[in-house]
């Protein structure tokens, strides 16, 4: 999710932003843990229905898996094979040895962004690490640099690219932007031409919990100023696009600028496991093998978990993907045709609501009365929302039945002090 603190600027008194989030943050959170209000410890589970270690079962609202995949009898059947035949992991890292799946993976996402160059890896976190450096230095081929790069970084980007603030800085200034005011981004692309750096502007597609963001205008503008988009779409691959190729890819037309890097989720929606960075047709992966990190030094993605995803990969391919597309929005919309009083992203194409509180302690009450109903939500406190305040963050999957749906519905129209996104 977006962190608050990481967005901020570092301040006169020099504190770090690990020293800053623990003097904001409170114990809301360990105490919604104490309470038995999130850590759910699952024993097993049929649909959305789990079995949790204390016995009782819950309808759950948590999952980012948002097509249901991962329970999908292909992912299993394949997942159960591979570990037949080749057992576990490799422990290795791909330049030395990989399973086949990897490579079929890759070949397999091609095919779904359009023939891009396409390389996995074991997570989205892991893609930002093992490119952004990369482009920085302005020895990745066929993205060359004029000068330095300035990074300029969406406020509503996600932690993982934020936090990588001190690496980034090793190769240009890092900046923090809010692209929603587009006239105060071309100011800053102004600025770049004046001293001759080149803009990276990292975002999101869809945030976890901050809207839709127009990539393709957004693509545009960096590539008149002579610059980069970088977008983690992590949350938006699988739930919409021609093969599930996700918001982003979708909203720039099912193609890749030349200018536009794109990184994705394996784990989310997508069914498996790991990440992947979609970059021009025709880059030459093996310099990302040879000087990615987490590449040359981590391991593979294991190997049941590779075989899943090749699985999934093969459903985006087919016509399944469409129906279970249809089926995520079909909740969705009824969702929103329920609620009384409008959630944080009502009526966008994002697959998660929030309710939102004033008070932390209104959250946890509310989450309470949800666990008393037999429903969990995430509850969730600063640094994911302003200091003080909560929300319940629910996640709406293709597999919730229409009851259910209409079920977390009723539950959130009865909270009493629910505020208005």
């Amino acid at each position: 999710m977006t962190s608050v603190t990481l967005n901020a600027a570092r301040p006169a008194s020099g504190d770090d932003w690990m020293t800053i989030r623990q003097q904001r943050t409170s114990n809301a959170l360990s105490q919604a843990h104490d309470d038995g209000l999130t850590s759910f410890e699952v024993v097993s589970r049929e649909g959305k229905i789990l079995t949790l270690a204390d016995g009782s079962s819950c309808v759950e609202f948590i999952s980012c898996s948002y097509l249901g995949l991962e329970a999908h009898p292909a992912l299993v059947d394949a997942a159960r094979q591979a570990m037949e035949r080749i057992g576990i992991h490799l422990s290795a890292s791909r330049g030395a040895m990989s399973p086949v799946y990897l490579r079929q993976l890759e070949n397999l996402l091609s095919d779904i962004y359009a023939g891009a160059s396409v390389t996995v890896f074991t997570s989205t976190s892991n893609a930002h690490l093992g490119v952004l450096p990369l482009l920085g230095s302005g020895k990745m081929t066929g993205y060359p640099t004029r000068g330095s790069v300035r990074w300029l970084v969406d406020r509503t980007a996600h932690a993982s690219m934020q936090v990588l603030r001190g690496v980034m800085s090793q190769f240009g200034a890092v900046q923090r932007v809010d692209t929603h005011d587009i006239d105060a981004l071309r100011r800053h692309l102004a600025e770049c031409a004046s001293d001759q750096v080149t803009p990276v502007l990292l975002v999101d597609g869809v945030g976890s919990m901050s809207g839709l963001l127009p990539v393709l205008e957004l693509s545009a503008l960096l590539e008149a100023a002579g610059g980069y988009l970088y977008i983690d779409d992590a949350h938006g691959i699988s739930i919409t696009g021609r093969h599930g190729a996700g918001y982003a890819f979708e909203n720039l037309g099912h193609r890749l600028p030349p200018n536009t890097l794109l990184a994705g989720s394996l784990s989310k929606a997508f069914g498996g496991a790991g990440g992947f960075i979609v970059l021009n047709a025709g880059y030459d992966t093996t310099q990302l093998r040879s000087l990615a990190n987490p590449l040359v030094f981590g391991h593979t993605i294991s190997v049941p978990l590779q075989a899943a995803n090749v699985a999934a990969a093969q459903l985006h391919l087919s016509s399944d993907i469409t129906a279970l597309q249809r089926a995520l929005w079909t909740n969705v919309r009824r969702f929103d045709q329920k609620v009384e009083q409008q959630m944080l992203n009502a009526s966008l194409q994002a697959p998660i609501r929030g309710a939102l509180f004033a008070t932390e302690k209104q959250g946890s009450d509310a989450a309470r009365a949800f666990r008393r109903a037999g429903f969990i939500v995430f509850p969730v406190f600063y640094p994911i929302v302003e200091t003080g305040k909560a929300m319940l963050r629910c996640a709406i999957s293709a597999v919730h039945t229409g009851e259910q749906i209409d079920s977390l519905a009723h539950q959130i129209n009865a909270q009493p002090n629910r505020t208005e996104a």
